[in-house]
């Protein structure tokens, strides 16, 4: 259920404890981790957002953070996602069809939490649990109200984080015309809105940015668009397509932009050995992976370029008065745990980190601007003492700081996919509402706390 309100009495008392506790919560962080005073007063007030920016670490439960932290600005050091004003935890599970907990989520189940306010099974699109009707989404509820709106990711944009913001299909696997398997209900044949791909370029999202084309690349079947490619679909309404650093560079804010700079998940910028059983020898992450193309816009440049874009066509279709709605994902934090990878995981979990970085320098400069950074799940990583021998696969890294960091998968069979796990995670904030990410909330309240802060019905 939404969150109610919070009465002014009771956002009165509120902001008292947190401004009261700032100076102790300055003293138990590096130097100029949080801003002064006026930085947490406003971090709490009950205003209106203009914009939100929800930036989303997939996996990226505390382990994730910490061994991220440990190996690139050491042990006492501080991470850009570690210095918002306000921080909490939310829980993230999924339920089964009849409204039962299942403890630990795929990233579908809770990627509809946020953005429906629902909770729904594993492995369904912004879709009710026992009746998989569609249920409406925090992006379709900002374009009705006019605002911009944009996602951004570093997997295939028809992936279930993704996913949930523009489309409503029954099982996450519906990513293209030809994926379509499991929606049988969901195809345009059979008056359904087809799949991810075309929903999300139906719904004219203003800006769609991340990895996927060969999912575009597939022929509608059905319907209008009929023997055309997705992308050839696109087109026709009014996208212009960019596929790398240079032709999203020149993109222009007049028209909605489709970014596709894969044909599957965009390539991690970071590469080592995997973790394997009895260990590796202590390796040092290669920074460059040769294996990602040159030309494929970074994370955070990507965020710059998106921001800038849904800035342009908010300011020549309303006159700078309406804001935006804007959802970054780092997914392959995620998607290296499963494949037990640390310094590819290390690698995209900095990558996410840079781009919360512009997050916050524009809500620095736009301080009506809800920034908000979290996950979806947890996931498997865990850093061991070195004379440790757990079972599953083990790496030993040298990190920045010159020392040896044990970490460990063992949450399946070596050689199958490493799992989630269904442990709360970090959710923190700043700018109008953020006040509410305080404590232990629910999935599902991220939904009320954009609603809220956009002011939308």
């Amino acid at each position: 259920m939404p969150r109610p309100r919070l009465s002014r009495s009771r956002l009165m008392a509120v902001g008292a404890v947190v401004v009261a506790s700032t100076a102790v919560i300055a003293v138990s962080t590096t130097a100029g981790a949080f801003g002064p005073k006026q930085h947490a007063q406003h971090a709490i007030k009950d205003g209106k957002a203009k914009n939100v920016i929800l930036l989303i670490g997939d996996g990226m439960g505390d382990s994730e953070i910490t061994l991220a932290r440990d190996y690139t600005v050491g042990a006492a050091g501080r991470l850009n996602m570690d210095k918002f004003p306000l921080t909490g935890a939310y829980t993230t599970y999924a339920v089964h069809a009849d409204g039962t907990p299942d403890y630990v989520t795929d990233s579908a189940a809770s990627g509809t939490g946020w953005a429906t306010g629902v909770k729904t099974v594993n492995g369904r699109i912004s879709k009710t649990p026992g009746t998989d009707k569609a249920v409406p989404t925090i992006l379709e509820l900002a374009q009705k109200g006019g605002y911009a709106t944009g996602s951004v990711s570093t997997a295939e944009l028809t992936d279930a984080t993704p996913a949930v913001l523009a489309s409503h299909t029954t099982d996450r696997s519906c990513q293209g015309p030809a994926d379509m398997a499991k929606c049988p209900t969901d195809t345009i044949a059979k008056g359904g809105p087809g799949s991810i791909a075309e929903q999300s370029v139906n719904h004219k999202v203003d800006v769609l940015l991340g990895g996927g084309k060969q999912r575009f690349d597939q022929k509608v079947t059905d319907g209008r668009y009929k023997g055309l490619t997705v992308t050839e679909q696109a087109k026709k309404l009014g996208y212009q397509v960019v596929t790398d650093d240079r032709s999203l560079k020149a993109a222009k804010g007049d028209k909605p932009v489709l970014g596709l700079f894969a044909p599957g998940n965009v390539p991690t910028e970071w590469t080592g050995k995997p973790a394997a059983l009895g260990g590796t020898d202590p390796q040092r992450c290669v920074t460059s992976n040769p294996a990602r193309p040159s030309g494929t816009p970074n994370l955070a440049d990507q965020t710059t370029k998106a921001i800038q874009l849904l800035e342009a066509k908010q300011k020549r279709q309303h006159g700078n008065k309406k804001g935006f709605f804007l959802q970054v994902e780092g997914a392959s934090i995620d998607k290296q745990d499963h494949s037990a990878d640390p310094c590819g995981q290390i690698g995209e979990t900095a990558a996410f980190d840079r781009a919360v970085k512009v997050a916050r320098a524009y809500a620095a400069k736009h301080p009506d601007t809800l920034v908000v950074t979290t996950a979806d799940h947890g996931h498997t990583s865990q850093i061991v003492p070195l004379e440790a021998q757990p079972p599953g696969l083990t790496s030993t890294l040298i990190t920045n700081e010159g020392q040896k960091l044990k970490v460990n998968y063992s949450t399946n069979t070596p050689g199958q996919s490493q799992e989630h796990t269904g442990v709360q995670v970090r959710i923190a904030a700043e700018g109008p509402q953020a006040y509410r990410v305080l404590g232990v909330t629910d999935q599902t309240d991220l939904f009320t706390t954009v609603r809220e802060a956009l002011r939308l019905r």
